[in-house]
């Protein structure tokens, strides 16, 4: 019995570990992404060490772009004794193809901002209708 509790961890102690704040792993503990294994006594959480390797997953998840929803449908996966890769694949193409989009986006407006700043130098008097004339012209404020 001994040998049990040392390999279970306080709340403080996964914090240490893992580098997460307690906060957090409240929170994912409240979205059913991890799970306590017990409570002391005195009510703290104590959690087994596989926590650490699920708070390690679910970090790197996040980095890579996925909601904690879409890990929590993974971890489900997993949970259930299969292998939760294909899922994982299929997500991360998703997220490739959101990628692709954005940076399609950002580029559109990298070249309208661009024409917009060049047109600064030919900027002329204020007008008492705009704001900022470069940026309120029709003529440029449409472009693509």
């Amino acid at each position: 019995m001994l040998t049990q509790e040392t390999k279970l961890l306080l709340i403080g102690q996964v914090t240490d570990i893992s580098k997460i704040p307690i906060r957090t792993i409240r929170y994912y503990e409240s979205l059913g992404l991890i799970k306590s294994s017990r409570r002391t006594e005195g009510g703290f959480r104590q959690f087994s060490l596989d926590v650490l390797t699920r708070l390690a997953f679910i970090k790197r998840a996040q980095n890579l772009g996925l909601s904690l929803e879409e890990i929590g449908n993974i971890l489900q996966v997993y949970d259930q004794g299969q292998a939760p890769c294909g899922e994982i694949q299929e997500k991360l193409e998703e997220k490739l193809l959101q990628i692709d989009h954005q940076i399609d986006q950002l580029l559109t407006l990298r070249f309208e901002i661009k024409g917009l700043l060049s047109g600064w130098k030919n900027m002329g008097g204020q007008h008492e209708d705009t704001i900022c004339p470069i940026i309120q012209n029709t003529s440029t404020a449409g472009r693509n």
